[in-house]
């Protein structure tokens, strides 16, 4: 299985209700309109992401499972890789759950947004606790 780690924290003003996409990004600052921010100062963003992972989500047919966990709250999340997948992005990764593709898109299809994340989840994240953000697809293309 091919991961990717990234460390970000949560912020008083994550709301996580946008329906069709969620975001983790670098900026160190987040305004209420980030509708679909779940975590900010992220340590790593997709320009830094290894080949191989990258390799492995731009093939068509890969499933990527995005886990979001916080406090005592996990998140799995599903999505398909697609060959249109750049990484990069050295401000943010996003997924979708529709095929829209731009710099920071790392997953397309998924099978949640912020709107259906867990709202223990959300909770703890607008309380500032940190966001641990795992990337993994099974085999390689």
């Amino acid at each position: 299985m091919t991961t990717e780690h990234v460390r970000a924290q949560g912020h008083e003003n994550v709301s996580a209700t946008h329906a069709s996409t969620f975001e983790v990004t670098s900026d160190e600052f987040l305004t209420p309109a980030g509708d679909c921010i779940v975590g900010i100062e992220a340590d790593r963003t997709p320009s830094a992401f290894d080949e191989t992972l990258t390799d492995a989500c731009q093939d068509a047919n890969a499933t990527i499972v995005i886990t979001l966990e916080a406090g005592d709250y996990s998140e799995r999340i599903e999505a398909s890789g697609d060959p249109r997948l750049t990484f990069e992005s050295d401000r943010s990764l996003v997924v979708r759950t529709s095929d829209y593709v731009d710099d920071r898109t790392v997953a397309v299809k998924a099978d949640k947004a912020a709107g259906d994340l867990d709202r223990d989840l959300v909770n703890v994240l607008s309380f500032g606790t940190p966001l641990d953000v795992t990337l993994a697809v099974d085999g390689t293309p």
